[in-house]
């Protein structure tokens, strides 16, 4: 009788038949299905947090409101015995805001406010940017803390600051403006008012995208620049053929978060209307959603202008990045 018909070997000792060898045990499959349930599950349990504040706070919301905007008061009966009851009204609100003259004001003026803004604000980011990345600048962590700090302000507090510098009777400019003779200068007036609304949105808007525009610009390496030096070049001539065309992402992600944060124009002027008569209390479109909502007790025709102005936000967005894919990223789609 051969031993090798008797069983495995293992360690040169021969084991009866059908016994498990050390190698056999070690390739349980069982326990590599638990581990890989186990890692599996281990993500979202790191993105659960996130997860669910992203549909407590931002999901349920939407939701909500655009259930309020299909609903309203409407009068249930006829008659003397007729009662204005909520239900369901259909498009009435969304018909309602899109034929408000109030409501497509408050759009021109906002449109207005954005073409001084948003070219402004990032223009003053793009030059900061620039100089701070050129050779041998001297205090640059200086100047860029400097420049960013005003952000570091909220943007009521900016209001305040800069409504005191534009009242007449408290202004610096209005006393320099009469000492030589022109008498007190209204900031807070048309047309003067847009641009007194812009400059509280440079002062506070420029670090911060002057920081995001700043950081791409550091992780272009430096060997470019060496190159374009040898082959000639001057430090305009790379800032503008070589700097900026680079920059095109963060330039395109800027003016993205320039263009949302003036379709959400609120603090600024809702801070200065107590101290002028030239803002109303819907100059803008989201005055007019608070007016809506909190004065006139209008939740319904409050929510369809968050609805609409939100769908206008998310058409001017996809809007933008098309267009710059177009011209910054060679077309691709």
């Amino acid at each position: 009788m051969s031993l090798d018909s008797s069983g495995p070997r293992e360690g040169g000792a021969v084991l009866p038949q059908g016994a498990p060898t050390v190698a056999g045990a070690r390739r349980d499959p069982a326990r590599p299905r638990g581990r890989a349930r186990r890692r599996g599950f281990v993500p979202w349990l790191f993105v659960a947090p996130a997860a669910f504040f992203f549909v407590a706070l931002l999901l349920v919301p939407i939701g909500y409101a655009l259930y309020l905007s299909f609903r309203g008061l409407r009068v249930d009966g006829a008659g003397a015995y007729g009662r204005r009851v909520e239900g369901f009204i259909g498009l009435d609100n969304y018909e309602s805001v899109l034929t408000d003259p109030e409501f497509v004001a408050g759009l021109g003026r906002l449109l207005v406010y954005g073409l001084i803004a948003v070219p402004t604000v990032l223009g003053l980011a793009l030059l900061f940017a620039l100089l701070l990345d050129t050779p041998r600048v001297r205090f640059a962590s200086f100047t860029r803390t400097a420049i960013f700090l005003p952000y570091a302000v909220p943007g009521v507090i900016a209001s305040l600051l800069w409504g005191f510098l534009y009242l007449p009777s408290t202004s610096p400019i209005s006393d320099l403006a009469r000492s030589l003779g022109h008498g007190p200068l209204d900031m807070l007036s048309y047309p003067t008012l847009y641009f007194s609304l812009a400059n509280i949105a440079l002062w506070s808007g420029v670090g911060f995208n002057m920081i995001i525009i700043y950081t791409s610009l550091r992780s272009i390496p430096s060997e470019i620049y060496e190159a374009a030096r040898i082959d000639g070049a001057g430090e305009w001539t790379i800032a503008w053929r070589i700097k900026v065309p680079l920059l095109g992402p963060a330039l395109v992600l800027t003016g993205l978060f320039s263009v949302i944060g003036t379709i959400q124009l609120y603090s600024e002027p809702a801070t200065l209307r107590p101290i002028t008569t030239t803002i109303s209390s819907t100059w803008v479109p989201l005055m007019k959603i608070h007016q809506e909502a909190f004065m006139n007790d209008n939740l319904g025709g409050a929510a369809a202008a968050s609805v609409v102005l939100a769908a206008g936000t998310l058409l001017v967005s996809l809007l933008i990045l098309r267009f710059f894919q177009k011209r910054t990223f060679g077309g691709a789609s």
